[in-house]
């Protein structure tokens, strides 16, 4: 899992909203690591995973699969059902979506 701290020093609130989802469901024990995205240091070690894998938005899962391949999760929800093989709702994951892109509208 990657989390990110702003430039200002702050923690991001979306991870850690998660990051308490998680705790409460007893889903951070399946995570081998918490990585740090520090905007004030771009070398820190989230930064350089969000520039390798071209991601722009925290949290976000680093999934590497036993046959090497690797899959990038931007979406709890998402995450936690198809990695996790937790129960999710449908409007869970909806609002989370909206959330994260302002400029969509339902129609």
């Amino acid at each position: 899992m990657v989390k990110k701290l702003f430039a200002d020093g702050s923690p991001c609130k979306k991870c850690a909203e998660v990051e308490h989802k998680m705790q409460q469901a007893g889903q951070l024990e399946r995570i081998d690591q918490i990585v740090i995205a520090d905007e004030a240091d771009t070398a820190s070690a989230g930064m350089l995973l969000a520039t390798q894998h071209d991601v722009d938005r925290a949290p976000f899962f680093i999934v590497e699969q036993d046959s090497g391949a690797v899959e990038i999760y931007t979406v709890y929800f998402k995450f936690v059902k198809e990695v996790l093989n937790a129960q999710t709702s449908e409007d869970d994951e909806l609002q989370e979506i909206m959330n994260d892109n302002p400029d969509l509208d339902f129609i």
